[in-house]
């Protein structure tokens, strides 16, 4: 483990392989109660092709935040990323956003397209406008959202695999957290204090504009059985991105990355070498 001071903050990151000339360091943001260990799977195989940069953000694992404080900030995230990669790299680089780290790289190619080759977005999360919203309600479970606030206050009470539970199985269905191996379960419970900050992170949603003003070549992955908002954030704002590219990986969730890493490095090496 590495880290790099950024904005006031020491962002831990792990510097994995050397990759192939010519070809851009590879940058990894992770997702909610994510960290620099969400890309364990993966790490291997991107790292035959790209020097592969797996961070974490600030408030994440390795720091044990209380949740104390006013910075947990969706915006703070962005200019982060945006600081690692103007003083970790001397040109631009291909960037891998999950969930949350896919909101954050669609507001780096929002804002800085000059840093940035390539991003494959993995099930962005957020909401949509209005605008881009279907007329009816995607199938699955009770969305996210409303659940951020009830697991927070889980958390405050001392009820750490409850608040867990809610926002796991928010995303993967009823049940779900129940059925995660251990190391999984862990690195999520090192990261659970941040739902504190989550409540009040003032994301924004995305804007039918903010998509058709992104010129970086994009890929936006999703799992085949992901249900609820996650399985159409990511389909909508392909159809607004100029020349985004999809793919879906089948018999796979939201950490799609996880359940099939070859498949999803598959996907990804092939659209990065393109």
């Amino acid at each position: 483990m590495q880290t790099l001071s950024v904005n006031g903050y020491d962002m831990a990151y792990l510097d994995v392989g050397r990759g192939i000339a010519n070809n851009p360091p590879l940058v990894l943001v992770h997702g909610t109660l994510g960290d620099f260990r969400t890309w364990n799977a993966v790490l291997g195989p991107l790292s035959k092709r790209h020097r592969v940069i797996s961070l974490s953000l600030r408030r994440f694992f390795p720091e044990h935040w209380d949740g104390v404080g006013n910075d947990y900030l969706m915006a703070q995230h962005t200019t982060d990323v945006i600081g690692f990669i103007e003083k970790f790299s001397a040109g631009p680089v291909d960037l891998i956003g999950h969930s949350r780290g896919g909101h954050i790289g669609f507001r780096v190619a929002q804002a800085r397209p000059d840093l940035l080759r390539k991003a494959v977005l993995a099930e962005p999360g957020g909401d949509l406008e209005p605008a881009l919203q279907p007329s009816t309600p995607p199938p699955g479970p009770v969305p996210l959202g409303p659940r951020v606030p009830i697991a927070a206050e889980l958390v405050r009470n001392g009820d750490i695999d409850g608040a867990l539970a809610l926002f796991v199985d928010g995303i993967d269905g009823e049940g779900a957290w129940a059925r995660w191996p251990a190391t999984a379960r862990q690195q999520l419970r090192d990261n659970v204090y941040t739902l504190l900050g989550q409540v009040g992170e003032n994301r924004k949603p995305f804007l039918k504009s903010e998509a058709e003003s992104i010129q970086t070549p994009t890929l936006l992955i999703g799992g085949g059985d992901t249900k609820g908002a996650l399985a159409v954030n990511w389909r909508v704002l392909a159809e607004h991105m100029p020349g985004a590219r999809t793919a879906v990986i089948p018999g796979t969730r939201h950490w799609m990355f996880e359940q099939a890493p070859r498949e999803f490095c598959d996907i990804v090496l092939e659209f990065l070498k393109a």
